[in-house]
Formats: C-alpha cells, sequence, structure tokens
C-alpha cells in the first residue's frame, strides 16, 4: 500500500491532470495553490481501500485520512494504520 508494505503494487505515476486538478480545487476551498497534497499516497490508500475493503470505502476512507491529517497525524502515518486495518479484516 502507500506505507510501502501493502498487499497491493504501489502506483508508479499518476495523470499530470491531478496536480493541475489539485491546483484548482485547493484555492477553492481556502487552502491555498502552494498546499501539499500527497497524491501517489492518497491513491494508493484509496486503491488499496476499494480492492481489500469495499469500493465505496475508499473515497471514506480517505476523507477520514483528510481528518486525521488535519488533527495532526501525518499522512504516512494515517495510511500506513489503514493498511493495517486493512491487513486485520
Amino acid at each position: 500500500m502507500s506505507s510501502g508494505a501493502g498487499r497491493f503494487q504501489q502506483m508508479s505515476t499518476y495523470p499530470p491532470e491531478l496536480d493541475r486538478w489539485v491546483a484548482v480545487v485547493a484555492p477553492a476551498l481556502g487552502l491555498g495553490d502552494d498546499v501539499d497534497v500527497p497524491t501517489e499516497l492518497l491513491l494508493d490508500v484509496t486503491r488499496d481501500v476499494a480492492h481489500g475493503v469495499l469500493r465505496p470505502a475508499a473515497p471514506i476512507t480517505t476523507y477520514l485520512i483528510g481528518l486525521a491529517v488535519a488533527a495532526g497525524l501525518p499522512a504516512a502515518e494515517a495510511a500506513a494504520r489503514v493498511d493495517a486495518a486493512i491487513a486485520e479484516r
């Protein structure tokens, strides 16, 4: 997974349109245009949840990761915890 130890292969690339989308949406949400989004990490964890749990759980989990990060948990740690939860299933 996103932590590098997951059950699924990590993405090596992602579409450049994602960076452009972040550049549009982040300021619209009041985050500014310099926000650091761990795109590859989020795509990996979203994929792992979609395949390892349930597809509709993927965006919900990504939202929960965002809440955890807003509360101070590093994104990589949040992703590792999700990976552990998937592995426990």
